[in-house]
C-alpha cells in the first residue's frame, strides 16, 4: 500500500513548503484511517528535510517517483523512503531507504541486531542494513512484477545524525552493509551519489505503482 505518493518535484516542494508531515498524516487517514504520533510526525519533518537536501539535485529527475511510508503486501512492515527511476540503460531501478535519526548505538552478540536508546530506553533490534536488505528480500521473493520486468531493488540505510564510529558500521555487520550500504552524518553526498547512478530517467510507467499493484506469489516456505 502507498501512503505518500508523489513525483521528486513534488515531494520537494512539499517539504519546502512546510507541508510534509501533515500531507503524510492526511495520506494516513486516507489510506489507513488513523493519525500517526505526534512523534511520528515529527520524525517525517527531520527526516525528510535530509532527504530534501540529497535529492535536490538536477541529476535526480524531477520525474522519478517518491513514495513514503510504503506498506509491502501481506505484511505490517512500512519502508521509510522509495524513489524509483531509470538507470542510464534503462532499467527500472527503485532505491530503498531506511531513514534513522538514531545518534548513538552499542554492539550486540546477536547476529544483525544492534542495540540503540528509543524514546522509553534503550533495546536491542534490527541494525538498519539488515532491515533495508529484509525489505528488499521481501519484495524480491513475493512480488512477481520485480521478476517479470526485471526490476532492480537497491536497499540503503541512512542515519543522518549519527557520526561515523566503529560500532553501526562495525565488521561484525559487514554481511549487511554490503547488502544495503550505510550513510552517516557526513555522508548526504555519498547517498546522493548511490541514488544518482541508479536513478537517471523518469520511468512512463510508475514503477512503484506497478509493484503495489502487481501479483503476488507463495513464498518459498509454502
Amino acid at each position: 500500500m502507498i501512503v505518500y505518493h508523489a513525483s521528486k518535484k513534488g515531494f520537494i516542494n512539499d517539504v519546502f513548503n512546510g507541508t510534509i508531515a501533515d500531507d503524510i498524516d492526511n495520506a494516513f487517514i486516507v489510506h489507513l484511517g488513523r493519525h500517526t504520533s505526534p512523534n511520528e510526525k515529527l520524525s517525517w519533518k527531520n527526516s525528510m528535510m535530509h532527504m530534501y537536501k540529497v535529492i535536490n539535485t538536477p541529476d535526480i529527475p524531477d520525474s522519478s517517483s517518491i513514495a513514503i511510508e510504503y506498506q509491502i503486501p501481506l505484511t505490517s512492515k512500512r519502508i521509510d523512503f522509495i524513489i524509483s527511476g531509470m538507470d542510464e540503460n534503462q532499467r527500472a531501478n527503485i532505491v530503498i531507504i531506511e531513514l534513522k535519526q538514531w545518534e548513538q548505538a552499542k554492539l550486540s552478540q546477536k547476529s544483525g541486531v544492534i542495540q540503540t536508546r528509543f524514546q522509553h530506553g534503550e533495546r536491542e533490534t534490527t541494525h538498519p542494513s539488515y532491515q533495508a536488505w529484509s525489505y528488499a528480500y521481501m519484495l524480491q521473493n513475493y512480488n512477481e512484477t520485480i521478476c517479470e520486468q526485471n526490476i532492480c531493488l537497491s536497499p540503503c540505510a541512512f542515519l543522518h545524525n549519527y557520526p561515523a564510529d566503529n560500532i553501526i558500521s562495525n565488521s561484525c555487520y559487514a554481511e549487511y552493509i554490503d547488502k544495503a550500504p550505510l550513510f552517516l552524518k557526513s555522508d548526504a553526498g555519498k547517498l546522493q551519489d548511490f541514488i544518482k547512478a541508479r536513478i537517471k530517467h523518469g520511468s512512463k510507467e510508475d514503477i512503484v505503482w506497478l509493484i503495489d499493484k502487481g501479483k503476488l506469489r507463495p513464498s518459498k516456505q509454502l
